[in-house]
């Protein structure tokens, strides 16, 4: 059976897992680069999930007493993180609860 690659000469799944590595950074990269429907999923997913831990972050941190919760949230980004990268690297198409979904509906109109 011929291996499926990407535009980037990759296989579908490496570029899936690499469009986490940096989050948004390789989510737009590959987003814009890659035209592969897994790709472009993960590449999306890794945009929507990062940025908007990123987001929870910042919100947290300007309040002194939920400022506490930044070090959880750092924690629970980094296993999802590694999670994410090794789910697409098995060609597993898993979302991430809420936000998974709203990132394929933002791909379905982009």
């Amino acid at each position: 059976m011929a291996e499926v690659k990407s535009v980037t000469g990759l296989k579908k799944e490496t570029s899936g897992a690499l469009a986490y590595v940096l989050g948004p950074i390789t989510g737009v990269l590959f987003l814009i680069i890659d035209k592969d429907p897994f790709v472009r999923f993960h590449a999306m997913q890794s945009i929507v999930v990062f940025v908007g831990l990123f987001a929870l972050q910042a919100m947290l941190g300007l309040t002194i007493i939920l400022a506490i919760l930044v070090p959880l949230v750092g924690i629970v980004s980094f296993v999802l993180w590694l999670m994410l990268i090794y789910k697409a690297w098995q060609g597993e198409e898993w979302e991430v609860p809420f936000l998974g979904k709203f990132a394929r509906q933002i791909l379905k109109k982009a």
